[in-house]
């Protein structure tokens, strides 16, 4: 509460955000009648008070009248509270001495019909932020130092990039894969859409740079198990796999792989083809290391025997590691969507379904099929290929109503491919909409119609099936030319959307980090921070934040390391103020507040809560779950919401 012997002196600024507010409320007869408020020494309303005049107009106030109290009415508080914070701060007045009062979202744009009842309604809400002021205590923000070493989580293109980022700018780096090598998702491609580059031509480098990089410490088939901390003092455990193999001795020879007897399905080639037990995933691995499957493994020691250099350890157990962190980076990428959950779609029934991946092992020269495209069921080259798209995206019944934004493209790129592999090949495409949005993607779609011939049916497949010879028949609705088609093909592709990678959900509780709708990660915010998380400290790269191409891919993480930079370069951070107090003989120790916080701040120390102030975002959820009123919150206190609401009532 403010000292009983200060004189309260409150300046208020309405503001017109344009006609966003000035549009619908009368913010001059707003002005008016806030001067006649206790306590209000000056009230006065400008067009853009978040301008550069405006600004002026606030600072000079408090200089010249002496103010010691500021509200602010305009837009938004998540837009622009840190903009008028700054600004009074700027002219001597401690930041936390101002409020904000919303009279875009919470008054002008939703009673834009009635401009009368809104000025009123803005005159309630400016008197309800004028008694709140009053009442408004002085903060002060704790810094905390900060590691100056980074995680990166996840070794696809994204991760690659932002390690190397980090590391290039002199962090001390570690970059962790669940994998036994580096690459992700883009290993796997042929060519890369639209340019056709060779996509591991483009990706190796990268691999072999983080490898070797000097800052950069890979701990691939490693997964993250705890962190506990908060920026700038994050405790991060991180589990490294048994592969069974040393890899510090092995030097990827593949003798083991050689000699081992057993076969098991390629996870790298998208179970098209089949790997041996001790297996190097491919020849551009990173580590190039080998590893051994012990679920398949069954104990016959040949490659012990052919191993000349002893580097087969079948008693190795996983090892824990605990590291001190500064900043993390979680670029985890996608897995595909399930296409057994389409069961019109017969993916588990019929032979020459596969998934646009599978097709992307067989163009590839080092798949399965060295580079030829096959009908699976007969090993013939198929001559009427089908591209099924939205498989999994766009569909409010599997609940993936996003856009994937990557599928149109690679049916298209994979087309192409195979009219390139072989001219003859009559390729459809059954799409909803093309979604061609990138630099030179509308330019490659022509080119699939133009120069491939590729025909494009709109509408979406309605049902796949499996004739006699294992060909298969497509059902579907031409909605431009408004009827029914059915045609036969060799071989049918269904292009699946993306998906968060399996784990996601326990990465996200041992992180903290909230996910939206779609399942990803959710970022701070959209479009001015669309790489941060509500977590600070942690940032997203790539598809872990959503759906995205390589180039988008590649430009976010540069994004994510430059902002897991600041914190590091700056060596130390301040902490928000407001967050939640304890009075300690108040608090019974009942765990309520720890169970319910969201970002793990509260525990219970000697009976009592205990509030870590580097966690807390100030959510407020602990003080109202409080059964004895043990807890508030600074800056939102209980008597300042109730001077609110009994200055709603006046």
């Amino acid at each position: 509460m403010a000292d009983n012997n200060e004189e309260l002196r409150i300046g208020v600024y309405t503001c017109h955000c344009g006609v966003n507010i000035g549009g619908v409320v009368d913010c001059a007869a707003v002005a008016e009648y806030v001067e006649t408020l206790p306590d209000v020494v000056v009230s006065r309303e400008y067009k853009y008070m978040c301008s550069d005049p405006g600004q002026k107009l606030i600072q000079d106030d408090i200089k010249d009248l002496n103010l010691n109290r500021v509200v602010v009415a305009a837009c938004s508080p998540r837009l622009h509270e840190p903009t008028f914070r700054r600004c009074v701060k700027e002219a001597g007045l401690n930041e936390f001495l101002f409020d904000f009062v919303n009279l875009r979202e919470q008054d002008s744009w939703v009673h834009g019909d009635d401009p009368e009842g809104a000025t009123e309604k803005a005159k309630d809400l400016v008197r309800m932020g004028v008694a709140k002021a009053r009442l408004l205590n002085a903060l002060t923000a704790e810094t905390v130092s900060v590691t100056k070493t980074a995680m990166v989580i996840g070794g696809g293109i994204a991760g690659i990039q932002t390690a190397l980022d980090l590391g290039d700018m002199g962090f001390k780096t570690y970059l962790v894969e669940r994998n036994p090598t580096l690459s992700g998702r883009m290993g796997q491609l042929d060519k890369t859409f639209p340019t056709l580059d060779c996509s591991m031509c483009i990706l190796a480098p990268k691999m072999v740079d983080a490898g070797k990089h000097a800052n950069i410490e890979l701990l691939a088939y490693s997964e993250v198990k705890d962190v506990d901390g908060y920026i700038g003092n994050f405790k991060v455990t991180v589990e490294q796999k048994a592969r069974f193999v040393d890899a510090e001795t092995c030097t990827g020879c593949g003798v083991c792989q050689e000699v081992c007897p057993i076969e098991m399905p390629n996870y790298f080639d998208e179970g098209t083809g089949m790997v041996k037990a001790a297996y190097i995933p491919f020849p551009q691995a990173v580590p190039l290391v080998a590893t051994i499957d012990d679920d398949y493994c069954i104990g016959c020691h040949l490659c012990d025997k052919a191993c000349e250099i002893g580097a087969i350890d079948h008693e190795q157990k996983p090892t824990t590691v605990e590291l001190d962190i500064g900043t993390i980076v979680v670029a985890t990428g996608y897995d595909t969507f399930d296409p057994t959950e389409k069961e019109e779609y017969i993916f588990d029934q019929a032979e020459n379904v596969i998934t646009g991946l599978q097709i992307e092992r067989y163009i590839n020269a080092s798949g399965p099929t060295q580079g030829h495209v096959i009908q699976p069921s007969s090993g013939e080259t198929p001559k009427k290929i089908a591209f099924i798209q939205c498989v999994g995206s766009r569909d409010e019944k599997v609940g993936n109503p996003y856009c994937s934004r990557v599928c149109c493209m690679y049916a298209m790129k994979n087309a192409q491919l195979c009219v390139d592999h072989e001219p003859d090949t009559q390729v459809t495409i059954y799409y909803i909409d093309i979604r061609a949005f990138g630099k030179g993607y509308e330019e490659f779609y022509r080119l699939s119609q133009e120069k491939y011939g590729i025909k494009f049916i709109r509408g979406k497949a309605a049902q796949l099936i499996e004739n006699e010879d294992k060909t298969i028949t497509v059902r579907a609705e031409d909605t431009l030319l408004g009827k029914a088609t059915a045609f036969t093909y060799d071989l049918v592709v269904l292009s699946v959307g993306l998906v968060p990678p399996a784990g996601k959900e326990e990465l996200r509780q041992t992180l903290g980090l909230s996910a939206s709708a779609d399942g990803f990660f959710m970022e701070a915010h959209p479009k001015l921070r669309p790489v941060d998380t509500m977590t600070d400290g942690i940032y997203l790269a790539g598809v872990a934040q959503g759906p995205k191409d390589i180039p988008d891919t590649v430009a976010q993480a540069s994004g994510a390391a430059a902002r897991a930079a600041i914190p590091m370069i700056q060596g130390e951070v301040a902490i928000e103020p407001i967050v939640a107090e304890v009075t300690k003989d108040n608090c019974g120790g009942c765990e309520i507040c720890v169970e319910l916080c969201p970002f793990g701040a509260l525990s219970i120390v000697d009976g009592k809560c205990d509030v870590n102030v580097a966690l807390c975002k100030g959510c407020g959820t602990c003080v109202g779950a409080c059964p004895t009123g043990a807890l508030d919150q600074a800056h939102f206190k209980n008597d300042q919401i109730l001077a609110q609401i009994e200055a709603a009532f006046q």
